[in-house]
């Protein structure tokens, strides 16, 4: 068909299609519109700029004697952040606030203000920034349950993209507890088709209820801009780390004692299931929680307080979600039978203590830190599964570690003997180092020297 045929197949199809949908005569007759809702959440949502001074390398080409090779560059970014209390806290993504010397923070109302990083979690890439005008109280947005949402929900993305302050967009829930790897340690997310892009990031995702129901944190796009797969940090999560900075404290993800594997269809059919679902438990710590609750090997977990468990994402946010010592339902598989336990959770234990050391002298492992790996201790590196071990956490630069261990090593053994604990590592290397074990993303490999 040539142009000219589209042409008139256009033209005279257009008054069929207008005598079929007449345009509405009067306001009642128009579609739903979400500006109430937008009028009544808006003043809640700010925009934020900070300013990060970076150290830089000149690089000249003819540098004269004494001429400094290093300078300074101030560097600009914007984000955005929603208030979740009057007295002026503001919940954001940690890597908008991340490094950044100076916060000012935009009202709705265009009132600029400067902010003060009250914590940050960067394992679920949370900020709760502040800001006081000697008492007023400001708008804010009440969270949701968000376990209360499903599929197909309505929402609302507030922020600030490319700069361009308070844009709305609006779109439905696509999926919920999606793992997107490589964002942060939760790995659990609300998906939406609302168009999110650069500057949304903290931004609110709302439910047409007005509540906060997610912090926009990050999208999937090969091109920079939005392809409709936006990711935001459930609310649940949110509340936990409002009210820890209430007490003065982190959000501590409560431990059952027990290491797991996600379910394959393998494993499904081995264990009797009907199809590929939950965690099946593979060893269970002595006096953990999971022993006191009754867990064996073979547990198969499918749902924690009701909701269902598919894989260690989901687990690891559903328990930061609770508070340690909350006794709640668990329901397992066991022998083709659907059991429920009651656990009493509890906090990750420091056993045994870390004894962080930095190594020196000089032996192959000398500017490397490490620690002895504990529940508690793994928790708070976001690591996902707890073993005994040594665990290498940092290496100073330039240092003689650095050509053979990298963070998140563990050192298994020295001159082929294998080393309990920190202690005990530093006693061998004073010994004299032959070689070193490492495993290194659970691959053990063995450094030689002579």
């Amino acid at each position: 068909m040539s142009w000219r045929a589209v042409l008139v197949a256009i033209v005279v199809l257009s008054p069929g299609l207008a005598m079929a949908q007449p345009l509405p005569s009067n306001r009642d007759e128009l579609a739903f519109s979400y500006a109430p809702l937008v009028k009544r959440v808006s003043p809640a949502v700010v925009n934020i700029y900070t300013t990060t001074t970076a150290k830089v390398q000149r690089r000249l080409p003819f540098p004269f004697p004494g001429m400094p090779q290093a300078g300074e560059r101030v560097q600009n970014s914007l984000g955005s952040g929603v208030l979740v209390k009057a007295d002026g806290l503001i919940v954001t993504n940690a890597h908008v606030v991340k490094g950044a010397d100076t916060i000012r923070v935009v009202l709705a109302d265009r009132r600029e203000f400067d902010a003060k990083v009250v914590t940050t979690d960067a394992r679920y890439d949370l900020a709760l920034l502040h800001i006081d005008v000697g008492g007023e109280k400001f708008p804010f947005l009440e969270m949701r349950d968000s376990d209360s949402i499903e599929v197909g929900d309505v929402v609302l993305a507030i922020g600030n993209p490319f700069g361009l302050t308070q844009t709305v967009t609006s779109g439905i829930i696509s999926a919920l507890a999606r793992s997107a790897g490589g964002i942060n340690d939760s790995n659990f997310f609300i998906q939406t088709d609302a168009a999110i892009n650069p500057g949304n990031s903290g931004g609110p995702l709302v439910a047409l209820d007005g509540r906060l129901i997610g912090i926009n944190t990050a999208i999937y796009s090969q091109s920079g801009g939005s392809v409709g797969i936006g990711f935001a940090t459930p609310s649940n999560i949110v509340a936990r780390l409002v009210a820890a900075n209430e007490t003065g404290g982190r959000i501590v993800r409560p431990w059952l004692g027990v290491t797991m594997q996600r379910i394959t269809a393998d494993l499904a059919a081995g264990l009797g299931l009907a199809r590929p679902a939950g965690l099946v438990v593979k060893e269970v710590f002595a006096n953990g929680p999971g022993e006191h609750a009754g867990l064996k090997r073979n547990d198969v977990i499918i749902a924690l307080r009701d909701l269902p468990i598919d894989d260690e994402a989901g687990l690891r946010f559903r328990l930061a979600t609770l508070d340690v010592d909350a006794i709640v339902p668990v329901r397992i598989v066991r022998g083709g039978r659907e059991i429920i336990l009651q656990m009493s959770l509890a906090a990750p234990p420091e056993d045994p203590p870390r004894e962080k050391s930095v190594l020196d002298g000089r032996q192959p492992l000398s500017g490397a830190t490490v620690v002895n790996l504990s529940p508690a201790v793994a928790d708070e590196l976001g690591l996902a599964e707890w073993r005994p071990g040594i665990f290498v956490i940092e290496i100073q630069p330039g240092s003689y570690a650095g050509r053979f261990v990298r963070p998140g090593d563990m050192v298994l053994a020295l001159n082929g003997q294998d080393v309990k604990d920190v202690a005990d590592l530093k006693k061998r290397i004073a010994a004299g180092v032959a070689s070193v074990t490492i495993s290194r993303a659970g691959a053990p490999q063995t450094i030689q020297f002579r």
